[in-house]
């Protein structure tokens, strides 16, 4: 697809710990484009922002005074209009990495069940959840036909900026008390070093404020959860 003049005054409308935010930012990051953040909050919605977002959800990138939401549209729009392109060129491997954009979307799901677990019984099944998709992912990667440290080789993609954020998570779930104990990572030499590229990947890191991991470490603890309980008795 022929490439047009990269958008001017982008503004992504965002919640800081959102990871569809993320994802959008990455691939900002990764074109170069230069983009105003507009942070909001979104237990308390201002009318300007639910004006833009019919689903009242972050992102929305403003693209000269016309608003985009759900971050796999705007992501397939910036690999539209500016380089470089992060999709693969071949219309089956592009199928296919779209197919894996939707899998990351399926393990934050995941992630959000684990996080809100209200028991340790439910918290240990949806570990093993998680346990199951990073098999899933780890099965994926050793069938590359080029060796890494990327999803598809040694080329940055779409499918990457989508877990960049999927693997944040956990540099603050993995110090959270007793999280070793449910195994989710043992074995999984791919899966660690991919998480390991993409944590050191600068657009990955520039991707969230200063602040994220202690934001992040307060949202877990308000949850009520079996995750929240254990970071309660540690602290106590």
């Amino acid at each position: 697809m022929a490439q047009t003049t990269a958008p001017a005054a982008l503004t992504l409308v965002s919640h800081a710990l959102c990871p569809y935010v993320q994802r959008v930012a990455i691939v900002l990051h990764e074109k170069g484009l230069a983009f105003e953040r507009r942070t909001i909050d979104l237990a308390r919605k201002p009318d300007w922002f639910l004006a833009l977002s019919p689903l009242g959800k972050t992102p929305v990138l403003q693209v000269r005074g016309q608003s985009l939401f759900e971050s796999a549209v705007i992501c397939e729009y910036l690999d539209e209009v500016a380089m470089p392109v992060l999709h693969p060129p071949d219309p089956l491997q592009r199928a296919r990495h779209r197919a894996w954009m939707e899998f990351g979307s399926a393990v934050l799901n995941t992630i959000g069940a684990f996080y809100a677990a209200a028991d340790e019984a439910t918290l240990q099944a949806r570990a093993q959840d998680l346990r199951s998709r990073f098999e899933q992912i780890e099965e994926a990667l050793g069938q590359r036909s080029v060796p890494g440290p990327y999803f598809a080789g040694p080329n940055f993609g779409m499918v990457d900026a989508v877990f960049g954020p999927v693997f944040r998570y956990f540099d603050v779930i993995d110090t959270l008390p007793g999280t070793d104990e449910l195994g989710l990572w043992q074995g999984l030499p791919l899966v660690h070093q991919w998480r390991a590229a993409l944590a050191a990947r600068p657009s990955v890191q520039q991707a969230v404020g200063a602040d994220y991991a202690e934001g992040l470490r307060a949202f877990l603890r308000a949850r009520g959860s079996a995750l929240s309980r254990r970071m309660q008795a540690v602290a106590a």
